[in-house]
């Protein structure tokens, strides 16, 4: 072979083979051009938490007893032996009202029944002596009769009498008005001078101040559980239920005084009444609160933050990373909000590993590196409370 022949078919060898790697590594560029890049996220990895958190109900303070003060008699207020708004006894007298009339009254009633016991008196030897001469068939059967009948009629009277005198005595007593318990009494609705009628004039208002007492309703799916509360009697001892106004919290804790006797068919909630502790005099009736009932799960719960969530059409989803540094959407279900945290009752399990931050960025089956994202907020949104 000649050498012109030889250089020919090496230049051509040589030729060939720059083509042949120029394309492979086109190929390769082409390859390397259609893999996206793995996405930078951060993760968190699923671990069981302690599920304790609050549940809020909307509840009003009142009073464990209240009583509205009437005048039980009519006449005009002679006085008034309170301050208004103070804390007074049972038994303390609150009010007096005219009892010039009241007195006459029970004067001419006694006279009334001393009249009576006299006729009485009078009856009583009558039938006697007339029995005494029917006894010698001296005196018709009939003035006898007449005479114990006499003396039916005088033992009648005076009873009457007698009656009469106690009804009268008592509207005495009403004159003066006492403390049925004691408690927190109100303004005065009467100053002294006030014309008032029985039955009909407002004086007052009386309520007990401690304890005081809590009202809110619970869906009556819940009443099994607060019954089980109210036979433990150990609220308080566990701080299982507590009062906010607005920002502030009320520094005591209560327990159950009552659960309603039924449950209200045109909103399917049963009252629960609570008592707490009163001794600073913070709580008044009347007042709106927050009632938080603690709930503590005994087993430890599956806990993940707010931020990991997304949110498709009222259903919830994580992305999971896999062995292979892939992720994958995962469906979960949600359970009680604990701060920045939520409860999952189905989906994940305790050990696997979820992206918190970066999720806006991914589709399933996505490439992940562990590390903070280089751009954007996080896109998850949050669970709805």
């Amino acid at each position: 072979m000649s050498f012109r022949k030889f250089s020919i078919l090496a230049g051509t060898a040589i030729l060939t083979l720059a083509v042949s790697c120029k394309s492979s590594n086109k190929q390769a560029a082409q390859a390397g051009a259609g893999a996206p890049p793995a996405v930078p996220v951060a993760v968190d990895t699923v671990a069981p938490g302690d599920a304790v958190y609050y549940i809020q109900y909307p509840g009003t303070v009142t009073a464990l007893k209240e009583v509205t003060l009437l005048s039980q008699v009519s006449g005009y207020v002679t006085g008034i032996y309170f301050k208004d708004g103070q804390h007074v006894s049972q038994g303390q007298k609150l009010y007096s009202i005219d009892a010039q009339v009241y007195n006459a009254n029970v004067q001419n009633a006694k006279a009334q029944l001393e009249v009576q016991k006299a006729g009485l008196v009078k009856a009583q030897k009558d039938a006697a002596r007339y029995h005494q001469l029917d006894e010698q068939d001296a005196i018709a059967k009939q003035q006898v009769d007449y005479a114990d009948a006499a003396l039916a009629t005088a033992e009648r009277q005076v009873a009457a009498a007698k009656a009469n005198l106690n009804a009268i005595t008592a509207n005495l007593k009403f004159t003066t008005i006492y403390a049925p318990f004691s408690g927190t009494i109100g303004i005065s609705k009467v100053r002294v001078g006030t014309s008032v009628v029985a039955g009909q004039t407002l004086l007052n208002e009386i309520s007990t101040d401690n304890p005081m007492a809590v009202d809110f309703n619970v869906p009556q799916e819940e009443l099994y559980r607060f019954e089980q509360l109210k036979n433990e009697g150990t609220s308080v001892k566990n701080k299982i239920f507590s009062l906010t106004f607005g920002a502030s919290e009320y520094p005591g804790y209560g327990s159950i005084n009552l659960i309603d006797r039924a449950v209200d068919p045109q909103t399917g909630t049963v009252k629960i009444r609570l008592s707490f502790d009163n001794d600073k005099n913070m709580l008044k009736a009347g007042m709106t609160t927050s009632v938080k009932v603690k709930s503590e799960n005994q087993a430890k719960a599956i806990l993940i933050p707010h931020k990991a969530i997304i949110e498709q059409l009222g259903e919830y989803f994580v992305y999971r990373v896999t062995d292979s540094s892939t992720v994958t959407q995962t469906k979960i279900k949600l359970g009680q909000p604990i701060g920045s945290d939520i409860i999952v009752t189905d989906g994940l399990e305790a050990g696997q590993v979820i992206v918190t931050e970066g999720q806006q960025k991914l589709a399933e089956g996505a490439k992940v590196t562990i590390g903070a994202p280089s751009t954007g907020a996080p896109g998850a949104a949050a669970a709805k409370k």
